[in-house]
């Protein structure tokens, strides 16, 4: 009942319609818990990652992507059986699972080598597919004019998880060690998922948008590998494929100068598991800032467009900026931005994008794009980046090489954007 005056205070403040007030409030609750207890173990993940030996990082990337093939076609037999609105419940049950598996065996052997490394690879998968599922469900209950208001506004949440993760990262691993820590993340994963079911309630209650069925209680049918045929028979999704790869590719090349500096400027495991924590503070606060007060406001004005091109032009110019200065200061501040200005801007816009295509296409498509797409385009990337250091020796050019691919990172956006326009107006005329 207190959240009535606070529902309305909302609602003025970020121009909300009659009724979304309560989904705000139920997708923000979503986001933070789930983004929470991924943010909690990132630190852990990028620690066992190092321990690994950087050099050995692309082999971790790759069984990433390795496991993310083995995984795409479970995550289609669930999804092809399932009602539409049990999937998000079915899939963060049995990862909640996983992470008690893990605390058992990091309570019997906390060192074990191995164990850190299948870890890691659990990690990097369950945060492609856990964050992936959820924007399927808003994509799935919200139209077009809806993601613009209340998009950003959600995503607040995971930025809001992914501010006190770190923290909660921090302030843990010494009391509760890693398996303490897994347990506690998959109480959050748990609340997330009990968050969502109310967001499903939510929308049982709204009536049907022009052209929609009701058809969320019922399964979407299909075989267990329909998502990759979907992709590959649409140019809009191959697009959005494209836009993946590119995205993965800059955030590889990131990733691994940011694991080679901070081995270098910080070498006990508990200084890098907090430097990690940090870095992670600091983009989400900036983050969270930008998706209350401008995302929408961006998206509204400005068009999808700008939310797609803006980061990656701005990281091409970064890019250039380490070449010429190649700091672990400089390299930071890049980082930040890449990382913040990706979930403040470019995530919703990219999410923004599947309200414009078929049910099936929000789930099964979506989820090898962002699953098996991503973790592919690291895999490939993390190899490259290897490769260039090794013929180059020299990380400016890397820099470059990632400029060049920033460069094309946004042209694809502004080409998603317009196609993505063209959809909505060709769906608006066929529903009236």
């Amino acid at each position: 009942m207190a959240a009535g005056p606070l529902a309305g205070r909302l609602a003025r403040l970020f121009k909300l319609e009659a009724g979304e007030a309560p989904a705000v409030f139920a997708g923000l609750g979503m986001f933070f818990l789930l983004f929470t207890g991924y943010a909690l173990l990132r630190p852990v993940r990028d620690t066992m990652g190092i321990a690994g030996g950087v050099d050995n990082l692309q082999w971790l990337f790759t069984a990433t992507f390795v496991v993310m093939l083995l995984a795409i076609p479970l995550f289609g037999w669930v999804a092809a059986r399932a009602a539409r609105r049990r999937i998000q419940l079915w899939t963060y049950g049995f990862f909640a699972l996983n992470l008690v598996a893990f605390a058992a065996v990091f309570v019997a052997d906390p060192e074990n080598a191995w164990a850190g490394r299948t870890f890691y690879v659990w990690l990097s998968v369950f945060n492609l597919i856990s964050i992936s599922v959820a924007w399927s469900v808003l994509a799935d209950l919200f139209s077009m004019a809806q993601a613009k208001r209340v998009f950003a506004l959600m995503a607040a949440g995971m930025s809001a998880g992914g501010l006190v993760g770190p923290l909660l990262s921090v302030a843990l691993v010494g009391p509760l060690g890693y398996a303490g820590m897994m347990l506690v993340s998959a109480a959050f994963l748990m609340g997330s998922a009990a968050c969502a079911y109310r967001l499903q309630r939510w929308r049982d209650q709204q009536p049907l948008r022009p052209g929609e069925e009701p058809t969320r209680r019922s399964p979407l049918g299909g075989n267990p590998f329909a998502g990759i045929g979907t992709v590959l028979r649409s140019p809009f999704l191959l697009g959005i494929a494209t836009f993946v790869v590119l995205l993965a590719s800059v955030t590889t090349f990131l990733y691994f100068e940011q694991a080679r500096l901070v081995e270098l400027h910080f070498p006990d495991r508990e200084s890098q598991t907090r430097v990690f924590s940090y870095l992670d503070i600091t983009v989400q606060a900036l983050t969270i800032l930008t998706q209350l007060f401008f995302t929408a406001r961006i998206a509204q004005r400005l068009g999808v467009v700008v939310l797609l091109a803006a980061v990656p032009a701005v990281m091409a110019l970064g890019f250039l900026w380490l070449a010429l200065a190649p700091t672990f200061a400089v390299f930071a501040a890049v980082m930040v931005f890449r990382r913040a200005g990706g979930y403040a801007l470019a995530r919703p816009g990219r999410e923004m994008l599947f309200t414009v295509v078929a049910p099936e296409a929000k789930y099964k498509a979506k989820n090898v794009i962002d699953t098996a797409v991503y973790r592919g385009a690291d895999a490939i990337s993390g190899w490259v980046k290897t490769g260039i250091d090794a013929v180059a020796g020299n990380p400016a050019t890397v820099y470059v090489a990632g400029a060049l691919l920033a460069l094309a990172w946004a042209w694809t956006g502004i080409s998603l954007g317009r196609a993505q326009k063209r959809l909505a107006t060709a769906e608006e005329r066929g529903a009236g």
